[in-house]
């Protein structure tokens, strides 16, 4: 098989003969339900490589999951192989209300007959691409999004009133993100850095292991269960997000 066949088989999903707004909502969301969002390697002491080939073999290949910076490089080499025109963007994530630094977050521009906002790197986000150019309120499974423009021409992407991040529309390169990435992996103040989390989306809701606590939260509840052991933790990683580990991961 081909790496763009096995990126498919990756993510469950048929080979599209469109690329068209449909076909992307569908990509995106089987992306979501299929590649989990996490930050295992920083626990592992395991560093990443942020390069087209690395993050490919560890989505695709080793079929892991990431954070930003490999998911959304991985999501879009996937677009542009079918035929998408797709961009990559930085943007800083909202903490206790103050935007982030550059390159904080990678998300991703993909141009069709209108320019539409593409995530599957964030953890919770919105289920499908959201029209960037769009300044009313977009409905979706994970709540309302609204996109608003600020002064210096960036744009703020809010989830049901409360600001995400901010999206400087310039498009970047992959390697733009790499001293950010290094950050976040190896600084004491990265939230990266507090324990390990692995999410995936389910229907209705996510799954999460964060440490040693399993919670899922489907229909606006939530329920947690402690995981006792090593044993315990490492197969639910691979009951609820195919996910193979060595070893347990740790605090770094």
């Amino acid at each position: 098989m081909s790496l763009l066949a096995d990126y498919l088989d990756r993510i469950g999903a048929d080979r599209p003969l469109r690329m068209d707004e449909e076909t992307l909502r569908y990509l995106h969301a089987r992306h979501l339900a299929t590649v989990p969002f996490e930050n295992l390697d920083i626990h592992l002491g395991v560093p990443i490589e942020l390069t087209t080939d690395a993050v490919l073999d560890k989505v695709v290949k080793r079929r892991r999951g990431g954070f930003c910076y490999e998911l959304n490089s991985a999501f879009a080499h996937l677009l542009a192989e079918l035929g998408f025109r797709v961009e990559m963007l930085s943007a800083g994530v909202f903490r206790d209300g103050v935007a982030g630094p550059p390159f904080d977050h990678m998300a991703l521009l993909v141009h069709l007959d209108e320019p539409w906002l593409a995530d599957v790197g964030f953890g919770r986000h919105s289920t499908f691409p959201l029209r960037l150019d769009s300044r009313t309120p977009q409905e979706d499974p994970d709540g309302t999004f609204l996109l608003r423009s600020t002064e210096d021409g960036d744009v703020d992407v809010l989830r049901d009133g409360v600001p995400e991040y901010r999206l400087d529309p310039r498009p970047r390169r992959l390697t733009d993100f790499v001293p950010t990435c290094w950050y976040q992996q190896t600084a004491p103040g990265s939230p990266f850095r507090r324990g390990p989390t692995c999410s995936v989306a389910v229907p209705g809701g996510r799954i999460t292991l964060a440490g040693d606590r399993l919670i899922r939260t489907t229909g606006g509840e939530r329920t947690e269960e402690v995981l006792h052991s090593d044993a315990a933790i490492l197969a639910a990683y691979r009951e609820h997000f195919g996910v193979e580990l060595p070893r347990v991961p740790t605090r770094p």
